[in-house]
């Protein structure tokens, strides 16, 4: 089976260089045990009004082999959903270990056999990052087109990370991804902010 990252990478250069980052990614590289390496590219800063201090972090190996459903008796080596995961945020403070938590959500189907679609919640049970209020992300769609890949494989899609707080996760599980969203919109939260403040509570009407 081809290893299509080759095809990703590039993919990713030309959405981003449509965007105005025209500079190639930094580059960091996360192993785990018994899991293929993850690397996570890093575009920016994004030239767009309202985004000039905004970096996107695209995870690079999620997508190496289709995720599977591991009630299925046997898994096709060919099909199935492949993703990979863009976490955006402003730039300001530090945050170290950022990379490594992204390749931690890119490697839950290959580690967990999880498989990854918008509205899921993947919660590291730590901080995302030095000193980080949040501890988990909800993922959604990106506005990074499907790249398609020679059939009979399915084509590659690009899942939002958004980092959320536990409290949020709650709020989450009880009443849903899009009344987390709305929460927001309501708010006037912006997600790509590291510092902003938590929104919605698990008890609220």
């Amino acid at each position: 089976m081809s290893d299509p990252l080759a095809a990703v990478t590039e993919h990713l250069r030309a959405h981003f260089a449509g965007l105005g980052i025209d500079s190639p990614p930094d580059i960091a590289s996360v192993t785990f045990l018994g899991v293929e390496r993850m690397d996570v590219l890093r575009f920016g800063p994004d030239p767009r009004p309202g985004r000039k201090d905004v970096f996107h972090h695209v995870s690079l190996g999620c997508s190496r082999y289709p995720m599977a459903d591991p009630s299925e008796p046997v898994s096709d080596p060919l099909r199935g959903p492949r993703a990979e995961v863009v976490l955006s945020v402003r730039a300001g403070s530090p945050m170290p270990g950022l990379a490594r938590s992204l390749a931690v959500v890119a490697a839950t189907p290959a580690v967990e056999g999880v498989v990854l679609g918008p509205d899921a919640l993947v919660d590291l049970s730590g901080p995302l990052w030095g000193g980080s209020p949040f501890t988990a992300v909800l993922l959604g769609t990106s506005d990074i087109p499907d790249l398609p890949l020679a059939p009979p494989k399915d084509p590659l899609t690009f899942l939002s990370a958004v980092p959320i707080t536990q409290n949020e996760g709650a709020w989450i599980r009880l009443k849903g991804a899009e009344a987390m969203r709305q929460a927001w919109a309501d708010d006037g939260v912006d997600v790509l902010d590291p510092l902003r403040p938590a929104s919605g509570s698990p008890g609220s009407a």
